[in-house]
């Protein structure tokens, strides 16, 4: 018998940011890990803690009290996705800044033999070297984005001094950008890029063959940092969906609905929790769908529900009779929708999507492939990756970068620029014939990637290792005294 048995045992601490796109994939990854046999514990929000209890039952959860009146919000907001301006968002990453002391007790008194800690807390990298302890950056962004961003931060001279289209500097792939990224919001990321590269490496929630080899290799010549692919987290193993929002429709209703539509015949249209259109704009989204013609299912914010709409209101975002002339046709679900079971339905046959990399990679490992409207951060570099590196998906022309997703817009995506975007998808030809062909066997590859034998199973393999190194050879310098 092994005298050690938690010899290739690891304990490991994950420590998600408080928003959907961050703790949604963390902890996907973190059940990959306690699927190999590791102690896997997150350290979150009481109200998160419940979510996770649902839906990752493998993983052990301990919870920190979320400080939401001290930094100004309401009691009770654990969670990013319930703010809704600007000031408000401020005060959440104020509040989450005021979590260093109590995880850094509890690291001290459990200490773990890693930390993976999401970017979005600079001070994680003081508490782990004060304590001796590695760290594991996880920033939620595909590899092709992060790489893009340190050309872009490495090379400040070559960007324009305005609003006008870039080159993306020193790159493998010749990409236009429509504008650069806001001053403010390059600013607050590279300071959070640069805290991340003092990590022992990078937590990838992607798989090779999306990122592309050549950018892991750039990434790593170029910055020194080590990275692993181990998604799509999307694809690991959970007992249900994490609801962060309310739904007027069930997922039986909505899986009936799509049962009686034909095959690849449904537009999917969702931009995520944290994107909020006026109503200015999605009442031309509303008539670009109806003017493509093809049956859709539309998610729009819970405040749009119709139990708190009056008609004259419901006007002001949905043209007159709209719902009642597409009865039939189109499906709209107020808050959260199944996204994974709608967007792995044979009806779906194209997903609009915002291109948060955690939508664009479970519509990847679903085959379905995109129309891009992004919005903020990360998106318009996921857009590139997904329309022009891979050819999965169509741009609808979206090129207003914003630092937050919500808030009036200075420029509107019109009617017809919308509707020959889906038609582009829906109406056939031979350049939708390859992009739902290019879709279908990167769909085939992300299942791949997770398998025995696959790129994500072995990188993860590989990171395994490194730490079980990292523990030993930790434990065989205190010994050495």
């Amino acid at each position: 018998m092994d005298p050690n048995p938690n010899r290739n045992r690891l304990k490991l601490d994950f420590i998600p940011f408080l928003a959907p796109g961050h703790l949604i994939p963390l902890c996907g990854l973190a059940t990959l890990l306690a699927s190999r046999g590791h102690h896997v514990r997150v350290i979150t929000t009481p109200s998160n803690a419940q979510l996770l209890a649902k839906s990752n039952p493998s993983l052990h959860l301990h919870t920190v009290d979320f400080p939401a009146r001290e930094a100004g919000l309401a009691h009770g907001v654990e969670i990013m996705s319930k703010v809704d301006d600007f000031n408000k968002a401020a005060n959440f990453y104020r509040a989450a800044m005021l979590l260093r002391g109590p995880i850094a007790r509890i690291l001290e008194q459990q200490p773990p033999d890693c930390i993976v800690a999401d970017f979005m807390y600079p001070w994680m990298d003081d508490v782990a070297n004060n304590l001796n302890i590695p760290r594991l950056a996880f920033n939620g962004f595909s590899l092709f984005t992060v790489a893009a961003m340190e050309s872009v931060k490495a090379n400040p001279a070559l960007l324009p001094s305005d609003a006008a289209p870039f080159v993306i500097p020193d790159f493998p792939h010749h990409i236009t950008m429509c504008a650069p990224p806001p001053k403010i919001a390059t600013g607050f990321m590279d300071q959070l890029l640069g805290i991340e590269l003092k990590s022992h490496g990078l937590i990838v929630n992607s798989f090779a063959e999306l990122d592309g080899e050549e950018y892991l290799e750039h990434y790593q010549k170029r910055t020194g940092h080590k990275a692993w692919h181990v998604g799509p987290a999307c694809l690991a193993p959970r007992s249900g969906e994490e609801r962060a929002e309310k739904s007027v429709v069930s997922e039986n209703e909505c899986l009936s609905w799509l049962d009686s539509k034909p095959p690849q015949s449904v537009v999917y249209i969702c931009f995520g929790s944290m994107c909020r259109f006026p109503d200015k704009q999605l009442y031309e989204m509303a008539c670009g769908l109806e003017q493509a013609g093809h049956a859709f299912i539309w998610v729009v914010p819970e405040k749009k529900g119709e139990e708190c709409d009056k008609e004259e209101e419901k006007e002001m975002w949905l043209p007159k009779g709209f719902e009642e002339r597409n009865k039939e046709k189109g499906l709209i679900i107020r808050g959260w929708a199944p996204q994974l079971l709608i967007l792995g339905h044979a009806a779906v046959a194209a997903f609009l999507t915002h291109c948060g990399w955690n939508s664009t990679l479970e519509a990847v490992t679903a085959g379905v492939p995109m129309i891009t409207w992004p919005v903020q951060g990360d998106q318009f570099y996921n857009e590139k990756l997904v329309s022009e590196v891979r050819g999965i998906g169509v741009e609808v022309g979206a090129t207003e970068w914003r630092v937050v997703g919500y808030g009036e817009r200075e420029k509107l995506i019109g009617r017809d620029c919308i509707e020959r975007a889906v038609r582009r998808l829906m109406d056939g030809g031979e350049e939708a014939l390859n992009i739902r062909r290019r879709a279908k066997e990167f769909g085939e590859k992300a299942k791949e990637a997770l398998q025995e034998g696959g790129s994500s199973h072995d990188s993860l393999s590989a990171l395994i290792a490194h730490l079980l190194r990292l523990r030993d050879s930790k434990i065989n310098s205190l010994h050495s005294f």
